[in-house]
């Protein structure tokens, strides 16, 4: 027991497509540390390898969770008994190298659960990644299938949730997604230093801006030339100054002027009907979303799996990738993200 007290457990935090893969997988490399690697689940998350708290799909999943009030977990949780402790360490300890003294896991959603991880694990290091709420919003759009200022303001929510309750954090250590591409090698010493260990001779994964600059670039074409750009407008005025805070801005050098976008934020009552419109649009996604896959699930359990194969690869076609769009929504979005996935992952492992 007295060697187990030992060992330090790091807990990387951030929203959904923050970073907190790339560098929970660049933390992992640091000498003594061990994390998650092919336990089968999601982006190898935590979250899905243990049974004592829900996991985020269960209060609306990305870029809604926040929202729910049973989904901020702190140290007065009743799930917090010597007997849940015991199997979540359980469920952990099994994944982990038990010759390394430090202990790495990943999930995007313990942004909100800092004081409940703290108490489960006394001996515990957040190292919490922040990205611009642009590309984290746009990013997510196409799983949560909600609307842009739900997006943001679930950013905002999460974000000012562990803003209080890292006044009760012993070891908190925090970056953001700009400056952690821009200066991988600073990074990866602070962090090393912070949970007490030293960077490997090896190289780690490499980084690149220009995911950032997509989506950025993304946006600024949704200000200027969107038939909705009344919309996004109304949003980035309206939000930009709680961003401003956090050091993010949502309006373009390119678009009208600040003045400009203030004022079209006055305009209440044109403002709410552009977010009501935005949010009714969401649902009728998100419904279509699940009626398709209800459907689709009990046609194919009646396919031959011959047939479900031929059909499947004849969507991943360019020209049929509408129908599967149409058709099979959840399914288009997760061949879509795998894809995405690997990708990143080939870019990265280029000499």
């Amino acid at each position: 027991m007295s060697n187990e007290l030992n060992k330090k457990h790091v807990f990387v935090c951030g929203l959904q497509r923050s970073g907190t893969s790339v560098l929970a997988r660049n933390i992992g490399r640091l000498e003594d540390c061990t994390g998650f690697k092919n336990t089968g689940v999601l982006q190898d998350e935590g979250q899905y390898l243990q049974d004592v708290y829900p996991v985020d799909v269960e209060f609306g999943g990305t870029g809604r969770y926040g929202f729910h009030p049973r989904a901020h977990l702190t140290e007065i949780s009743h799930m917090l008994t010597p007997e849940n402790v015991a199997r979540l360490r359980a469920s952990w300890h099994s994944h982990w190298d038990e010759g390394k003294a430090i202990r790495l896991e990943k999930t995007p959603s313990n942004l909100i659960m800092t004081r409940f991880l703290q108490a489960a694990f006394p001996n515990a290091y957040f190292i919490v990644i922040r990205r611009h709420p642009v590309p984290v919003s746009l990013a997510t759009q196409k799983w949560s299938l909600s609307s842009l200022h739900s997006l943001l303001e679930h950013w905002l929510r999460c974000h000012e949730l562990f803003d209080e309750d890292k006044k009760h954090l012993k070891h908190v250590y925090e970056l953001t997604y700009e400056d952690y591409i821009a200066e991988p090698g600073r990074y990866h010493r602070e962090i090393a230093t912070f949970i007490g260990t030293r960077p490997p001779e090896r190289e780690m994964e490499r980084l690149t801006s220009a995911h950032n600059k997509k989506y950025l670039d993304r946006w600024s074409e949704l200000l200027e030339r969107s038939p909705f750009r009344s919309y996004y407008r109304h949003v980035a005025g309206k939000y930009e100054p709680r961003f401003a805070k956090y050091g993010y801005s949502l309006i373009s050098s390119s678009i009208a002027s600040r003045e400009q976008l203030a004022s079209s934020t006055k305009r209440s009552a044109i403002g709410a009907l552009y977010q009501f419109g935005a949010d009714a649009a969401a649902l009728v996604s998100r419904l279509h979303g699940r009626r398709m896959d209800y459907l689709s699930k009990r046609l194919r359990s009646r396919l031959p799996d011959s047939l479900k194969n031929k059909i499947k690869h004849a969507l991943k076609k360019n020209s049929l990738r509408w129908v599967a769009r149409l058709l099979l929504p959840r399914w288009f979005a997760d061949v879509q993200t795998k894809v995405s996935v690997l990708s990143r992952f080939r870019a990265s492992s280029k000499p």
